[in-house]
């Protein structure tokens, strides 16, 4: 059977809410421009304290990647906490560490609030190291965890083979603030939400421009304008048109993912037993995890989209086999890519580019958890005026220099390493 491009994701939520496109005029409080995670999230906490709020989406609801990431909730960010410190300085980074370090929290209360059906489990997450240095690593990773009080434990040995079900990883630290869902049925839950609380949901409605007309805010579309006192830009990498400059202050990367049929076979059950989700720490890092019927999804960052399936099944093939090779005649299903945006120091950043519109990129492929939480601090700074509510400072916006050419040799490096690992040079 051919390897079908499709997101798995999205097959396994048949109840994805559908918008109308926007036409004509309407006023609120608040307009929200991309229906993710980040701007689901925003529009919630808005209506929860008493604001209106239209929500306009490009394409539709969870299309980006909101919708088509691995499913990890991670707390924190890819970089270690006191890595965060040091970049941010010691007052912002550690506010920003507590923030983050609590929002798989913050995401289990969404979930249990409004009762989203997202196949989520709160086993925790394994960040797995495949060789020395990724040892050493993790356990400076649980040092400054454990210095912050987190509950996150170094396994090695028996357990952390148990835990993984791979002789081939020597440690691997389980943080057991995390867990794992379905991303699209998670952000088609968070939209029901925003909709059963009087927001108004539309996709199909990419914005075209965007004003500002005395006191209040012009968002314009194809077919009408959203008059709005205040707009929350949280479109993130799948930024898309001219009227806005946040697409130049991120470089776009990618990450693909390959999903194998249901494994029927019995030793299938010893990979990641616990339902953990995990990743490797290897540079052009590997994700595992099952989902919810016993599927085998493998992802790593590249495009997939420019790859032959032949190359895709290759390289799923090679990371299986080296990580679980007791399994046998794994049938790869389907494939499918989203965007991350990326900035150079791995940092996300905040903007207020003129009064009452705030934006955010730079999620550097953490989107399911610094989604939920920005979006609650813009609504919570939004209606408070208090930037005490946000997880860092607002920044100027400074366009970076040559994106373009950044993601071209981000996709060649990801690329070669992929081929080594077929070619079994590199694993």
């Amino acid at each position: 059977m051919p390897l079908q491009e499709q997101c798995l994701w999205e097959n396994l939520t048949p109840q994805r809410p559908q918008a109308p496109t926007f036409k004509g005029e309407l006023s609120v409080d608040v307009c929200v421009i991309g229906a993710g995670i980040t701007g689901l999230s925003a529009a919630i906490h808005l209506l929860e304290q008493g604001k209106s709020v239209c929500v306009l989406e490009a394409h539709r609801t969870g299309h980006g990647g909101s919708g088509r990431n691995v499913g990890l909730v991670n707390a924190g960010m890819w970089i270690a906490p006191d890595d965060i410190e040091a970049g941010f300085g010691e007052a912002v980074g550690s506010q920003l560490n507590r923030m983050l370090g609590a929002a798989p929290a913050l995401v289990f209360s969404l979930i249990d609030k409004y009762r989203i059906d997202c196949q989520l489990r709160r086993e925790g997450t394994l960040h797995m190291a495949h060789n020395a240095k990724g040892e050493a690593d993790l356990r400076s990773r649980e040092q400054q965890w454990k210095r912050r009080g987190a509950p996150v434990e170094l396994l090695t040995g028996a357990a952390c083979e148990a835990a993984t079900g791979t002789t081939k990883i020597a440690a691997a630290l389980l943080d057991r603030r995390a867990g794992t869902l379905n991303p699209m049925a998670y952000t088609s839950g968070l939209a029901k939400a925003a909709g059963d609380l009087g927001g108004r949901l539309f996709d199909h409605s990419p914005v075209t421009g965007l004003e500002r007309q005395g006191q209040r805010w012009s968002v314009q579309t194809a077919l009408g304008a959203v008059n709005a006192e205040q707009v929350v830009l949280a479109s993130n990498a799948y930024t898309e048109g001219e009227w806005t400059d946040l697409r130049r202050n991120f470089f776009p990367g990618y990450y693909y993912q390959v999903a194998s049929k249901p494994l029927t076979d019995a030793t299938a059950a010893r990979i990641l037993p616990g339902g953990q989700g995990s990743w490797d720490t290897r540079q052009v890092l590997s994700s595992i995890r099952r989902d919810a019927e016993g599927r085998l999804l493998l992802g790593s960052l590249g495009n997939g989209n420019q790859k032959p399936a032949w190359f895709l099944k290759a390289w799923a093939d090679r990371v299986q086999q080296h990580y679980f090779p007791y399994l046998k005649g794994v049938e790869w299903e389907c494939t499918w890519t989203g965007c991350i945006a990326f900035t150079p120091d791995h940092l996300m950043r905040l903007f207020e580019p003129a009064p009452g519109l705030v934006a955010v990129t730079g999620y550097n492929g953490r989107g399911v958890t610094t989604g939920s939480v920005v979006g609650k601090a813009f609504a919570d700074y939004l209606c408070s005026g208090d930037a005490k509510a946000l997880p860092i400072p607002f920044a100027p916006m400074r366009p970076l220099s040559g994106t373009g050419l950044r993601s071209c040799l981000y996709e060649a490096g990801f690329s070669l390493y992929h081929a080594g690992q077929c070619l079994r040079i590199v694993i």
